[in-house]
């Protein structure tokens, strides 16, 4: 991998907060992006020297919290959240700013990703995705148990959903799985299993972490990624093992502990290449005194180059 060359971008850092719980089985996410934000998100960024503006909260329909219709939940309400992140995300693109979403649950990552597709067909570049996750998000209405949303993110972008979230920027699908790399999975309904190898989603979950070492992953994650590549991370923060992150809907034990999520999140810096960010699913409902939020600025700051000395 190249030495991280930083990029006129990485320095102009736009917060986009987006308050909804819609696609979740749970509340409480919608206050997510305030936790951020009282973490001191903005303010660690800006002590590094990076520009940085926030744009507050996206404006959405509220939750009614209603079973599902035909396999989905909410989905009139997902769609108009998402597309409102997709405008917001393709407007700081278009304005050469890396964006940063405040979620919120991860079906948000349909919008804030259909942006970031669309920028990159615009300007030439190839796209990378790293999906940090416990979970593969790649369900469908035929097999989720539960028909919310936030469970099926990676299906729709692919393809494999409802035709408003699958068409959500107009063309389709808006992501190849070959785009796409998931890490730290531990978490996979039957039924998706079936769908993540029909489609050959690449997937490193934590038996392949556990084997070969965070570093290998991750080096085999950010394979070919090279100066026209616009790298998306979509960090759902129960990545983290529960130890470190408790405030988060849907914990799953066996997660990466402290350090392997800071050696993430420094290889990732150290690629150069970070085009834009989800920060989604932290729920202070569940959380000890903001701990999770504190954690995930940590990890943020590393992303963006802050690490114990200084390397080539």
């Amino acid at each position: 991998m190249s030495p991280r060359i930083p990029t006129e971008a990485s320095k102009k850092v736009t917060l986009i907060g987006v308050p909804t719980d819609i696609g979740a089985g749970h509340r409480g996410a919608s206050m997510g992006p305030d936790a951020l934000r009282i973490a001191g998100l903005g303010e660690a960024l800006a002590a590094r020297g990076i520009d940085v503006a926030d744009r507050g909260n996206l404006p959405g329909p509220r939750n009614p919290w209603l079973p599902p219709v035909d396999g989905y939940r909410h989905l009139d309400e997902v769609v108009a959240w998402n597309r409102a992140v997709m405008d917001a995300v393709g407007s700081e693109l278009r304005d050469g700013r890396l964006p940063i979403m405040l979620g919120g649950d991860h079906c948000l990552g349909i919008g804030s990703i259909t942006a970031v597709a669309r920028h990159c067909r615009d300007t030439g570049k190839q796209l990378r995705v790293l999906w940090l996750d416990a979970h593969a998000d790649f369900n469908t209405h035929e097999v989720t148990p539960s028909g919310n949303l936030h469970g099926m993110p990676v299906a729709c972008l692919c393809g494999i959903g409802p035709d408003p979230l699958v068409r959500l920027g107009g063309d389709a699908p808006a992501l190849r799985p070959a785009q796409v790399r998931q890490v730290g999975i531990r978490s996979v309904d039957e039924g998706e299993k079936r769908l993540v190898k029909q489609h050959g989603l690449d997937v490193y979950d934590m038996r392949y972490i556990d084997e070969v070492g965070m570093k290998r992953t991750m080096e085999e994650a950010l394979a070919g990624v090279d100066a026209n590549t616009h790298l998306h991370v979509s960090f759902d923060v129960d990545f983290l093992d529960p130890s470190i992150a408790p405030g988060v809907g849907t914990t799953v034990p066996g997660g990466p502990n402290y350090r392997e999520a800071q050696l993430v999140m420094e290889m990732i810096a150290d690629s150069g290449r970070l085009g834009s960010l989800d920060i989604v699913e932290l729920n202070p409902l569940l959380d000890n005194r903001n701990e999770t939020a504190r954690v995930s600025v940590e990890l943020v700051e590393s992303l963006f180059g802050k690490s114990t000395l200084m390397r080539d």
